[in-house]
């Protein structure tokens, strides 16, 4: 078995921990598997729906490989004739307003150029932003970058911020968490324990989102700040539809158009011109969604 077969199938069980871990914290929905082979790969998209907490979710894995096409290498920034690449992502979308949305993903590219890297990220996009939560959500990415190298969380940070941003808005997407990509092994970080990083970051995944919905999914909510949650999922789709850069890959490499789009939530809104009250939630929520806070020595 290849290497890159070996990661697939490590990614494979991981997906499946990730889906039973977030099954038993909604109480209610399950995951509906569905696989899907093409000719460039196979794939099984889980998606849970109507649950107690989870309005809608998915836990997608891909193994992929092929021609490494022009379109690619622009987008890339490489030269080869042939690609392997396999991951998984998650994105959740809540029921109640008053629990974030979560998305996390990683992965791992090989080009038949001995080029190899892994990939991958983990942020939170509150409707409501809740610094102890910001706080708390931070502190625990660093706790775990740390034990691989104390330079990953400052830099994978600053990495979020900048990533998970929508310049048509002028606004970050969420309170971010990490992001990283390219990540190659060096004389500072070797293969195995870039491998390590992508597993405990997706171990790590649904443990923060249970503790999340358990505190957080009985809160009670009004008609209000329901649509104010379709709003920021408008936001969300604005991103992932002009400037996820996975989005346009899995499209441009020709894969599952269903999983790729699973990320969507099943509804959200766009309201002309909408404007809310000054020292409302939502004014103070849109304040905090900028770049360069340090969420882990944030005052309260």
């Amino acid at each position: 078995m290849s290497k890159v077969q070996q990661i697939a199938s490590a990614y494979s069980e991981l997906q499946k921990k990730i889906c039973r871990i977030l099954e038993k914290a909604d109480g209610k929905a399950s995951f509906t598997e569905h696989t899907w082979e093409k000719e460039i790969g196979s794939g099984s998209t889980c998606v849970i729906q109507n649950g107690n907490v989870i309005e809608k979710g998915a836990v997608n894995y891909s193994f992929v490989q092929g021609e490494f096409t022009p379109q690619m290498g622009k987008l890339l920034g490489e030269k080869a004739s042939h690609y392997a690449v396999t991951g998984i992502s998650s994105i959740i979308h809540p029921v109640n307003p008053h629990v974030p949305i979560i998305h996390m993903n990683i992965r791992y590219f090989e080009l038949d150029n001995k080029t190899v890297w892994f990939g991958g990220g983990i942020d939170l996009t509150p409707h409501f932003v809740d610094v102890a939560e910001a706080k708390a959500f931070h502190q625990q990415l660093k706790t775990m970058c740390d034990k691989y190298s104390a330079a990953f969380y400052p830099h994978f940070k600053e990495w979020a911020d900048n990533y998970f941003f929508i310049p048509h808005r002028n606004e970050t997407r969420g309170i971010g968490g990490i992001f990283f990509d390219r990540m190659k092994p060096d004389h500072t970080i070797s293969f195995e324990e870039l491998l390590r990083f992508t597993l405990e970051l997706g171990n790590t995944y649904p443990k923060i989102y249970a503790e999340i919905m358990q505190k957080k999914s009985k809160l009670s909510f009004t008609e209000a700040e329901k649509k104010w949650q379709q709003i920021r999922r408008g936001r969300y789709v604005e991103f992932n539809l002009v400037y996820d850069r996975g989005t346009k890959f899995g499209l441009e490499s020709n894969g599952n158009t269903e999983s790729i789009l699973v990320s969507l939530p099943a509804n959200a809104s766009w309201e002309f011109n909408y404007k809310v009250e000054t020292d409302s939630p939502e004014y103070h929520t849109l304040q905090m969604l900028r770049k360069e806070i340090d969420w882990v020595n944030y005052t309260i």
